[in-house]
């Protein structure tokens, strides 16, 4: 047998059954769980397995795996570590992506899983006992490099390991000194400064000076003088010093090859052409692109296969002086990244699996047993993030200006032309305000852009910092419909250029005037929220899952499709007295319609019965963007948290069914239409490849000015937002305890209006002492839009939809204005102690139910809760040893974390 050939036993027995991180070590060759109090603590010496799991929004799980390479690993370990990741795979499924690390050139992703940093020790791991302690101090010099997360090596101590690239951190045993050299980032600067807390913190007991120096400051400061002489005296570092890291190597193209089972790598491309096509599922293949390579496995290939083809990878690599220079990841059919795809032509957008709509039956079955009603079930989760309450102003365009619409009972729009809302609504500590321009679907492009011009300058009159958005029609954001309640829209335009239009291509004006035949589909959650649509007057519109008001000219019909709730008939009511109070309608139900009902419909025909559903709720990503002469360069952010937005940066978080621009006050990002604008490019470069529709809802959001329905993506600390400064600037007052920095807010850095569409794309470094712009990205994390479409790479389709199971009850607005009213068990999702409790009144709910009896497939359910905030019946202990926290932390996740959570241990 061979030497690696070692069997792991029950090691991975349970692995990746949970969420979060498991990790292993190579020690004898063999696989040694690492406990979590030592995760996030590597050797030099030794060899990592890492899983990370992650439970995704569609109810299915991603497992990411890397093996981690210390500088003083043997070779034998490194090949263990190599198979025991493929065999991990195996266990999991074949359902993972495998990354291989390299001590000093982590990926990002792989440092994101261990902020703020990854500080390599010396020596190597062992589990019979703990690391003995040092009694004497060691003087150590750490080199920084990274903007979000933070690669850290130690280097000689010496002057000649400075120089005016990167960032250092002295360690003293009574004082840490921060060293920034003069080309370095504000953002690197402020990465490092988290470092320089963890150091503290971990070393120090918090208890140390923290000393910050500038390249280039080498007089009239004691700290300056004290930290030079530590060094044997100051002495000017040479201009051309290099950076102590690597610059990753560029190729002049991509290249792909079949790697045959003798481990020869035969090229496929000669034109240099990549297309899906190429890959066939019983052969492994290598894509070389310089910075990244990556090995994939088809999902036909044996795991010998495999284990050749990554070695011949490797093997590849070392002979072109590439082993420590490339990013190697393993991949399998079916499992690609939204980066490698992209570099090929032909690549549909992957097809999630309709986890909610195959299981509603099944769920729907468990609560039946459990006595609960499932109509009461939503299909998901819809609720307003604002105060809804507000006051809305609505114009229409009208050739190069505004004409104001009245707002009475509802907004009625007409799909041909443009509209600009303004909405202000009470928010903390003042009034906040949000534009949308409303583009009807048959409106006119000469319109769309008086829309959008007319709403940037209403935006930059008034006072703060508005949130901007662009929406189409059929396409409106939830919170949209939550604002305006009541959304009627019609047939036709009566704006000039639609009806010049329509005249010229002698088309049917078919303007809405209430004299003429017409059904609305009427749709929404609650009667404040609810439109009707008008559709095409044939019976091929309607469809069982809707209700529907067709109006004649001298009748009122209402449509009950078969497959409709009591909710949707209460819409229906509400509806009609919208449309027509003084008619009397013909009330019909599918099945039971009159001849004169077909008739005016021209007939009866064949019409669905399913309804139109939106897809399941993606999980959140985020992007730090540029935008240079047209080509869009994104990096994405993992497992991001507020404090990655920094200031001097413009971000896009894409959700999915909606993008936010968020835009740093110190942002070389000028105007509201230069945010849009990137908006609306990352929509059309669809760098995830998820088949992101150009009409998507864009969002420009300024910092400050964060509204709720961004802000519970993250953590939120308001008071972060509100700070003066830049990124550095704010990380160092937070260090020394000065929260007096924190009490100002933020000046509004964007204007109306700029000569330039396009931003530049040189990020704002803003006051470095030399005056320089901040560093490019290293290329292996940036996408570029023109980089991904050179190969020809067209717009993929649509991905299927796909329906979530549960959504809360509906609540009328004197509902939710009702807070007083005694709370039973079924309201304790609405009560405070969600955000306020601590450890000691953990349970202070005095209903506390074992959690054998509170998870969605209990045996012995208990039926009066709140089915929505089962968590929240947990006792103290059991609340921890679920979720591996307090109840109070648990609540400051944002929500989209808590039911991830809540569904991995089945109570969501």
């Amino acid at each position: 047998m061979s030497p690696l050939a070692i069997d792991t036993g029950p090691v991975f027995l349970e692995a990746g059954t949970k969420t979060g991180l498991e990790v292993w070590c190579i020690e004898n060759l063999r696989l040694v769980p690492v406990p979590k109090s030592s995760q996030g603590k590597f050797f030099a010496g030794s060899v990592y397995l890492v899983l990370n799991t992650l439970l995704l929004k569609d109810g299915t799980a991603r497992h990411d795996i890397h093996y981690w390479i210390g500088n003083d690993a043997t070779e034998v370990d490194s090949a263990v570590a190599s198979e025991k990741a493929l065999e991990l795979d195996m266990t999991l499924g074949s359902c993972s992506v495998q990354y291989k690390e390299i001590q000093g050139q982590e990926t990002e992703k792989f440092l994101s899983y261990f902020k703020p940093c990854l500080i390599p020790l010396e020596g190597a791991f062992s589990s019979a006992a703990d690391q003995p302690n040092v009694i004497e101090y060691k003087v150590s010099l750490l080199a920084c490099k990274g903007d979000h997360v933070v690669s850290v090596k130690e280097v000689p101590f010496s002057r000649s390991s400075l120089n005016h690239n990167d960032v250092f951190i002295l360690d003293t045993a009574s004082k840490v000194y921060l060293f920034s050299g003069c080309n370095s980032s504000i953002q690197e600067r402020a990465k490092a400064l988290e470092v320089v807390q963890y150091i503290k913190e971990e070393k120090h007991n918090g208890k140390c000076d923290v000393v910050t120096i500038e390249d280039g400051k080498f007089v009239g400061d004691s700290d300056v003088g004290e930290f030079w002489s530590l060094f044997g005296g100051y002495a000017p570092i040479p201009r051309d010093s290099p950076s102590l890291f690597q610059i990753p190597p560029s190729v002049p193209s991509m290249q792909l090859y079949l790697i045959t089972s003798q481990g020869k790598l035969e090229g496929q491309n000669a034109d240099g052409l990549l297309d899906r096509e190429m890959l066939v599922s019983d052969r492994c293949y290598m894509l070389d692109c310089g910075a990244d390579v990556y090995v994939w496995m088809g999902r036909f290939t044996s795991m010998t296969e495999r284990k050749a083809s990554i070695s011949s990878t490797e093997d590849f690599l070392r002979y072109q002086g590439r082993s420590t220079g490339s990013y190697l990841t393993l991949l399998t059919e079916g499992l690609e990244t939204p980066r490698f795809r992209s570099y090929f032509d032909g690549w549909a957008p992957k097809e999630k699996l309709k986890l909610y709509e195959e299981g509603r039956g099944t769920v729907a079955a468990i609560f039946k047993r459990q006595g609960f009603d499932v109509k009461e079930l939503s299909e998901e989760t819809n609720e307003a993030y604002i105060d809804c309450s507000g006051k809305l102003k609505v114009w229409c365009v009208a050739g190069d200006k505004l004409r104001s619409v009245p707002v009475e009972n509802a907004v009625k729009l007409f799909s041909g032309d443009c509209y600009v809302l303004q909405y202000t609504y009470p928010g903390i500590p003042r009034d906040e305000t949000i534009f949308y321009t409303w583009l009807g679907r048959a409106s006119i492009e000469e319109d769309r852009v008086c829309a959008l011009s007319q709403m940037a300058a209403i935006a930059s009159s008034i006072k703060g910092a508005p949130v901007l958005a662009q929406i189409t029609q059929d396409k409106e954001p939830d919170q949209f419909l939550w604002i305006v309640r009541t959304l009627i829209v019609f047939k036709g335009g009566k704006s000039s250029r639609y009806r010049s239009f329509i005249a010229e291509k002698g088309m049917i004006d078919d303007t809405y005037d209430g004299n003429m035949t017409a059904l609305f589909r009427v749709q929404g959650t609650s009667p404040l929220n609810m439109q009707a649509v008008q559709v095409n007057s044939v019976s091929s519109s309607l469809n069982s899952s809707y209700c529907y008001i067709l109006q004649t000219r001298a009748t009122i019909f209402t449509w009950i499709g078969s497959l409709t709730s009591n909710r949707d008939h209460e819409l229906l009511d509400s509806m009609l007295e919208q449309i027509s109070a003084s008619w009397q309608p013909i009330s019909l139900r599918e099945g039971g319609e009159h001849d004169e009902f077909w008739f005016a419909l021209g007939g009866k025909s064949e019409y669905p019965r399913e309804r139109d559903t939106k897809k399941h709720a993606e999980d959140p990503h985020l992007f730090l963007c540029q935008s240079t002469e047209g080509d869009l360069k994104v990096k994405e952010i993992f497992n991001f948290s507020q404090d990655d937005l920094t200031t001097e940066d413009a971000y896009i978080l894409d959700c999915f069914e909606e993008v936010h621009v968020w835009v740093g006050c110190h942002s070389n990002v000028q105007s509201k239409e230069q945010a849009l604008n990137l908006g609306k490019k990352y929509l059309e470069v669809d760098i995830l490849a998820q088949g992101l529709s150009p009409e998507t809802p864009v969002y420009v959001i300024t910092e400050g000015h964060e509204p709720p329905f961004f802000t519970r993506f993250f953590a939120w600390d308001s008071s972060k937002s509100n700070m003066f400064g830049n990124t550095f600037e704010r990380k160092l007052a937070l260090l020394r305890g000065e929260n007096d920095r924190m009490d100002g807010p933020v000046a509004n850095s964007l204007r109306p209006h700029s000569p330039e569409i396009i931003p530049s794309g040189k990020r704002r470094s803003s006051i470095t002492s030399n005056g320089t712009d901040r560093s490019v990205s290293p290329v292996s994390s940036v996408w570029s839009s023109k980089s991904r479409y050179s190969n020809g790479v067209g717009r993929p389709s649509l991905a299927p939809v796909v329906n979530k199971i549960f959504f809360s009850s509906l609540k009328t607005q004197k509902d939710l204005a009702s807070p007083d009213s005694s709370p039973s068990s079924k309201d304790i999702g609405s009560m405070d102690i969600d955000k306020n409790c601590n450890d000691e009144d953990d349970d202070a709910n005095s209903l506390i139910y074992p959690y054998e009896r509170l998870k969605v497939a209990s045996t012995d359910p208990v039926t009066d809760i709140d089915i929505t905030k089962r968590e929240a019946y947990l006792s103290k202990e059991e609340f921890r040893e679920k979720f591996g926290m307090t109840r109070s932390a648990f609540y400051k996740l944002p929500k989209w974390k808590q039911d991830k959570l809540k569904m991995s241990v089945n109570l969501f």
